[in-house]
């Protein structure tokens, strides 16, 4: 397949995503999303495990600057990891901030660092896998659809364009290597399957939230949530090693 044909199915697959989120109705959040079943304050710090748990986020983040820092990276690929490491950083503290007290203009400060994450994440292995110019076409203006996507919710109290924002990216990468399998792309595939079922078991464990801590009272599915989606995060840092 000629290299224009398989950007066109590409362009093709992204337009069906914006048709299929606009023929669904509005998503509304839901009411008891705030309600999480471990509250217990410890040392002055409420939610405390919830708080807490996100501090891997910030490690991790900063580990993956110091790391983009010892590599040679083209400028436009470069960016777009320095935009995802800086995301992963400040998804801890987003998180942290949310958590210590959760409600609806909080969880922007939690909602936005993920959408960097994905969004640069995204503009990443479009540069490698097409070339590096991609990544500096379409960094900005992936960055600027996270953001309005979260604008838009905290606006209008829809979804569509944030959920939009956090799973098509999961459907659109593995489509770019398939299609454009370079040999950093190839290298990188492990940790990046690895990647997406540690932030699948991490909403599952968010699904169970409540369930989990009823278990023992010792652990919430929300703190397990935070952790599994930290080691997803760890991976990504990983993958950057391994293709640079």
């Amino acid at each position: 397949m000629k290299r224009s044909h398989r950007l066109y199915l590409l362009a093709l697959l992204t337009l069906l995503a914006f048709i299929v989120m606009l023929t669904l109705k509005p998503i509304s959040q839901a009411t008891a999303y705030h309600h999480f079943c471990d509250t217990r304050t410890l040392w002055g710090i409420p939610n405390f495990a919830n708080v807490i748990s996100n501090f891997p986020f910030l490690v991790i983040g900063i580990a993956g600057l110091a790391r983009l820092r010892r590599n040679f990276v083209a400028a436009p690929i470069r960016a777009s990891y320095c935009c995802l490491f800086i995301g992963i950083a400040l998804t801890g503290i987003g998180s942290t901030y949310y958590h210590w007290s959760p409600n609806d203009d909080t969880l922007v400060f939690d909602r936005l660092p993920i959408t960097i994450v994905f969004m640069s994440l995204l503009a990443a292995v479009t540069g490698e896998s097409i070339g590096p110019r991609m990544a500096a076409v379409t960094l900005i203006p992936l960055l600027l659809a996270g953001a309005g996507s979260i604008w838009w919710w905290h606006y209008s109290g829809d979804l569509r364009p944030y959920v939009l924002v956090q799973y098509y990216p999961i459907l659109l990468i593995p489509a770019i290597l398939l299609l454009f399998p370079s040999q950093a792309g190839n290298r990188g595939w492990p940790p990046l399957l690895w990647a997406i079922g540690w932030y699948a078991l991490a909403k599952v464990f968010d699904q169970l939230d409540c369930p989990i801590y009823s278990l023992g009272g010792l652990v919430s599915g929300h703190t397990l949530k935070h952790l599994a989606a930290a080691v997803s995060t760890a991976l990504l840092v990983k993958r950057f090693r391994i293709v640079h």
